[in-house]
């Protein structure tokens, strides 16, 4: 069989290369291992079609799928004999190629409308997508459409969202989820995700947080889902008790009385410290490890702090504004953060002399609103831009996976839901759900 001949549709005239189609992954997916002569002016579409036609023969009720392709570990994004050329690969050997179904969404679901610009989501919880918005409401909503939950009582915008406990609560249904807002307070909220109900139930917080003294920009909770952090505009970042109530930080206990129904108290707390050493508005905060916070500022840096110490082990200088960042990809150790350029950087700490981006990506053409690793794979994050653009991407390509423009305006936020889906919000008051996007 080493010499099975498939044209492809291309021009005779075209050089071949002898290639072996191989992949992880499994049954309908493998095609044949034998090796086929193919045109080396063949683009990944063309190849797609090849490993299709393999795979459907004999299957009366095959479905195209897409793929994409790995040579050496890394993505073909131009024809075969440029890719040859260019990593100065012999074509006269045969040639291994990887095929994985392509990254990208398959299904996008019906918008899901607020009543103003959607600033945040998070998808951490595969129950349920929580999201922040300019109206003051936090929302919860368990489909694309299907509202549960109305989070009241900011007094502003809010302009972060996050899932405190993502694993699920020992305590029954139980959820916590936290919120911050230009009011300069977080609220901590509590419901129970199982609960089921036609109607849209309003719940307000069980704690409200104070201390800062200008507009929260961002919350993220520990892994251990006791503490939360949050960065402002004035500078500081706060770190605050989440679960329960330690009476030393109680400030006040508020009950209203709604329909002669007593509700249950609210209570008022500070912070239980403060990691100071940013020079203008920290616009984004990530938790990674119970000891560890990342931060990005207005004054162009990143740093990661010791939390015990109170103190910066890390301090990253960008050339742009950093509006957002996350870690993530190979060992859980890699900086991405997006800033007021389009260009993504990816930062990989463990490196000596890692102050320059080990990666750059530039395929957005505004500023960069939000990024995400996946949580299960070494390579795939998304980013979101005022651009109105949602990408998806691998570190093993420049260019992006997939370009989603379900967005009519900016896009402030972004996330995965489910391993599988990616949400976005945006300044066009819509939550969007792109689903079936096939990363492992």
């Amino acid at each position: 069989m080493a010499g099975m001949d498939i044209d492809g549709n291309v021009e005779e005239a075209a050089r071949r290369v002898q290639v072996r189609f191989v992949t992880k992954l499994k049954a309908p997916f493998k095609a044949p291992p034998s090796s086929i002569a193919i045109p080396s002016n063949l683009t990944r579409l063309g190849l797609s079609s090849i490993v299709n036609n393999l795979l459907k023969a004999g299957k009366d009720d095959w479905i195209p799928e897409p793929f994409d392709f790995l040579i050496d570990g890394e993505l073909v994004r131009m024809s075969l004999e440029e890719f040859l050329l260019a990593k100065g690969i012999s074509a006269e050997k045969i040639l291994e190629i990887e095929y994985i179904r392509a990254v990208a969404p398959r299904k996008e679901e019906e918008p899901s409308l607020h009543d103003d610009w959607v600033s945040a989501v998070d998808g951490s919880n595969s129950k349920f997508v929580l999201t922040g918005c300019y109206d003051g409401f936090g929302r919860i909503w368990k489909a694309a459409g299907s509202c549960t939950h109305l989070l009241e009582g900011h007094t502003d915008a809010i302009t972060s969202v996050c899932v405190v406990k993502p694993r699920v609560a020992q305590n029954g249904s139980d959820q916590i989820v936290a919120t911050a807002s230009k009011d300069r307070t977080l609220r901590l909220w509590k419901f129970d995700t199982d609960e089921s109900s036609d109607q849209i139930k309003r719940i307000r917080a069980f704690k409200i947080l104070h201390g800062h003294n200008a507009s929260v920009q961002s919350v993220a909770a520990n892994p251990a889902g006791d503490m939360v952090c949050s960065g402002s505009w004035d500078s500081q970042i706060a770190l605050w008790q989440a679960s329960g109530s330690d009476t030393g930080d109680v400030v006040s206990v508020k009950k209203r009385k709604k329909n002669a129904d007593e509700e249950d108290p609210q209570v008022e707390e500070e912070a239980k410290s403060t990691l100071v050493g940013h020079t203008q508005c920290v616009l984004s905060v990530v938790w990674s490890q119970d000891e560890t916070i990342y931060s990005a500022s207005w004054d162009h840096t990143i740093r990661r702090w010791d939390v015990e110490m109170g103190k910066d082990s890390l301090n990253l200088y960008c050339d742009k504004v950093v509006n957002c960042l996350d870690v993530g990809g190979e060992g859980s150790s890699l900086i991405a953060a997006g800033g007021s350029d389009p260009v993504l950087r990816i930062w990989d700490p463990r490196k000596p002399g890692s102050s320059a981006p080990v990666y750059q990506f530039s395929s957005h053409s505004s500023w960069i609103s939000a990024c995400k690793w996946h949580e299960k794979s070494w390579f795939h994050l998304v980013s979101a831009s005022y651009d109105g653009k949602v990408m998806l991407w691998d570190l093993r390509t420049a260019w992006p996976l997939a370009v989603i423009d379900t967005h009519k305006d900016k896009v402030l936020c972004a996330d995965w839901w489910k391993g599988e889906s990616v949400i976005s919000g945006g300044a066009d008051s819509k939550l969007c759900i792109s689903s079936d996007v096939c990363v492992l």
